[in-house]
């Protein structure tokens, strides 16, 4: 069992009082708080190390080189990834899905009536990056509908492969709904149909819930936010297959990402600094690594295990409330959980909530396609962290009935 005080003794913000109350953050599909070891890393880089990186002959370049460079070790070593020159340093998860398409258009990979897999419930990230290749190509973009128990629909997926499926991009866990995707199997079956298909995995929200094997999970491509790890905002992962990487062309030019320049031609470097233009966000890699390190000071088999029993407790006192529809059912669930409830606007839901010192998120969650499917223009969404407690959860499931009772 994690020591829950101990873990929330690092994260100075949850002292903090809203409305008068305490805080209660549940806001963290959207945005995890940061740890006094996070902040320490910022502070001390900037304190004692700041500097550009690479190419710089003295002392203060060669240390941010060094701790920038051991943090992307940290994160290989995090993902299990094989090599950490197959680790690409972006503003997020974001990026990292558009960097992807990218690449994978400027290679010529992608034709005129080659196809493109997502799902219903994928993040605006991982649909408008696919609509906006498709557009310059003329591949077409293909959905994967959802069962009427709001799972990835396989057998449909089944149908929808075909020999000209050349990307099928999903997420592990769905940020709207919570459920678990079946990843190994969805990228198994795009192999199997056509060795050239490749599959993107968007770990926004599996990244620091649960283990992480790029390799076992059979994807090509592996992608993550920072912010929602522990770390600070702006900076992010996109993994690739390193032979793949190696083929593929670059996407943005200038400094850090050439050989040798010439006003005739230019040469690309070696990866991955082959896809990193520009001056990084330095601090932000070196403080992702201090968040995946706290990660694996916790223990990950204990965060997985805490938070699947908040999320069980949360569901059993939601399912108990009159009028409450929860989306999905309880099996295969990562730590959150979209309600509706007829009759009650989910941003008035939520603004109650947040009176009481609740933090949870309103909307369409950047999935206004699949509210459409659903019928409905938003949910209300709790989702859990490591330093979440079963006391909050039990505060919140009182704090949802008496916002009810006053709604209706």
């Amino acid at each position: 069992m994690l020591n829950i005080d101990a873990i929330r003794s690092r994260f100075p913000i949850l002292r903090s009082t809203v409305h008068g109350k305490p805080l209660i953050y549940l806001d963290n599909a959207a945005t995890t708080q940061k740890p006094v070891e996070v902040l320490e890393a910022s502070r001390q880089y900037y304190e004692t190390v700041n500097s550009n990186i690479h190419r710089g002959a003295h002392y203060l370049s060669q240390l941010a080189t060094e701790a920038h460079e051991e943090a992307r070790k940290t994160v290989a070593e995090f993902l299990h990834a094989p090599d950490a020159d197959s680790v690409l340093f972006t503003s997020g998860c974001t990026m990292s899905i558009n960097m992807a398409a990218e690449i994978l258009g400027l290679s010529g990979r992608i034709r005129q009536g080659d196809e493109i897999v997502i799902s219903t419930d994928s993040h605006h990230a991982n649909i408008v990056p696919w609509q906006m290749l498709c557009q310059r190509t003329g591949a077409v973009l293909r959905v994967v509908p959802l069962t009427e128990g709001l799972r990835f629909d396989m057998e449909a997926y089944a149908r929808m492969l075909s020999p000209r499926t050349r990307i099928v991009s999903v997420p592990y866990i769905s940020n709207a709904l919570g459920l678990v995707l079946p990843v190994r199997e969805i990228a198994r079956m795009a192999h199997e149909q056509h060795a050239d298909t490749l599959v993107l995995i968007d770990g926004a929200q599996s990244t620091g819930h649960m283990e992480v094997d790029v390799v076992e999970l059979g994807c090509d491509f592996y992608a993550f936010s920072g912010h929602k790890v522990y770390a600070p905002t702006g900076i992010g992962v996109l993994w690739g297959r390193e032979d793949l990487l190696r083929e593929l062309p670059p996407w943005l030019g200038g400094g850090e990402m050439i050989r040798e320049v010439t006003f005739e031609k230019t040469t690309y470097n070696d990866l991955p600094f082959k896809y990193e233009a520009g001056t990084p966000n330095i601090e932000g890699a070196i403080a992702l690594a201090a968040a995946l390190r706290f990660v694996r000071s916790v223990g990950m088999d204990g965060i997985e295990s805490h938070e699947a029993g908040l999320t069980r407790r949360l569901l059993e006192g939601l399912r108990s409330m009159d009028g409450m529809r929860v989306l999905g059912g309880d099996e295969d669930r990562g730590s959150l959980v979209s309600v509706v409830v007829p009759g009650v606007h989910h941003y008035d839901l939520g603004t109650l909530l947040d009176q009481m010192g609740i933090a949870v998120r309103t909307g369409h969650h950047c999935g206004q396609p699949l509210m459409q499917a659903l019928g409905i223009t938003g949910t209300t969404r709790f989702s859990f962290a490591m330093y979440n407690s079963v006391q909050e959860v039990e505060k919140t499931l009182g704090a949802v009935e008496r916002a009810l009772n006053m709604l209706r």
